[in-house]
């Protein structure tokens, strides 16, 4: 009986498959990805008192997520 494994490096070592978990352990490291990243624009807590500035609120959150790059644009 054969064993199909999920993790595996193709031969030649120029790929690498993950099909199983990665975990990454406190305190490890990784090299080789972007080093730079820029938080989000504050959002600050909607203090709303109707569903209309409510909704303002949550726009000005989804336009923030959108201009990061965190969410597709419409």
């Amino acid at each position: 009986m054969g064993y199909n494994t999920k993790n595996y490096t193709e031969q030649g070592g120029d790929k690498t498959v993950i099909g199983g978990t990665l975990e990454i352990k406190e305190g490890a490291t990784i090299t080789g990805l972007p080093s730079s990243f820029t938080p989000l624009e504050n959002q600050a807590a909607s203090a709303a008192d109707d569903i209309t500035t409510l909704v303002s609120d949550f726009n000005a959150l989804l336009l923030k997520l959108k201009a990061a790059g965190l969410m597709t644009a419409d």
